[in-house]
């Protein structure tokens, strides 16, 4: 696959378990990627930095350090898409590392086509969101910039939670099932742990402060659908 540049997306992966990574760089080579090895924190942040990757994949476990750690440093010089592979697939783990910054997650072992389709699914929303700005006052959504405000504070979401607020905002009260929205905001849902969705959704409550006081609610009704709608409406 090619990206409208014309040349072949770059992808980082940081991976310090030789057999996996060259299997996994083999195979996205395969697929018309073009791949870039890391086996550490290191040279993780040289290779980021001379290569300006389209996306990651990054190992949590690192001979240097945590994959977190090189997840929240990056988030403060790129918006590419960053995928976390690990075997800590329990829901702390989870969580920790979509409020470093990532944006998906794929448990190992794994299907090396699950991989690329996940990776597929990815990048074909970077940079062309359905969006450009949703304003639904108080919540303000740039999806140019990546900046999302709610009652003048800034949200700092990860790409997938921008996406997922993007879909909630732009279908206000009409509510989307869990497939709907792994179709819709994940592009495929095909391999991916059956929490997905749920964690998402209770970071998003937790990022906007989703309380008693908020203008907005996000709930899931008995019919099993989250609907997000506006419960105060301010001048």
């Amino acid at each position: 696959m090619t990206t409208a540049s014309t040349r072949a997306p770059i992808i980082l992966l940081v991976e310090d378990e030789p057999d996996l990574r060259e299997a996994v760089e083999r195979h996205l080579s395969s697929q018309g990627f073009t791949v870039v090895t890391a086996d550490s924190l290191a040279a993780a942040r040289a290779a980021a930095w001379e290569y300006q990757p389209d996306l990651l994949l990054l190992d949590v476990l690192l001979p240097d350090g945590s994959g977190y750690e090189l997840c929240a440093q990056l988030r403060a010089t790129t918006s590419a898409p960053i995928i976390y592979l690990t075997a800590l697939g329990h829901d702390r783990a989870v969580v920790q590392g979509l409020e470093a910054g990532g944006d998906d997650y794929i448990a190992k072992p794994f299907s090396l086509d699950v991989l690329t389709a996940r990776v597929n699914a990815h990048l074909r929303r970077t940079g062309s969101s359905r969006w450009a700005r949703i304003d639904l006052p108080p919540l303000h959504l740039d999806f140019v910039s990546g900046r999302v405000t709610l009652e003048g504070r800034t949200i700092k979401l990860s790409r997938i939670e921008l996406q997922l607020l993007g879909y909630f905002a732009a279908n206000v009260g009409v509510g989307a099932s869990q497939d709907e929205l792994l179709k819709a905001v994940w592009g495929d849902e095909s391999g991916l742990p059956t929490n997905t969705v749920r964690q998402h959704v209770s970071m998003l409550r937790r990022k906007l402060g989703l309380d008693a006081a908020s203008p907005f609610e996000l709930v899931h009704t008995p019919d099993k659908r989250y609907v997000f709608q506006q419960v105060r409406f301010d001048n």
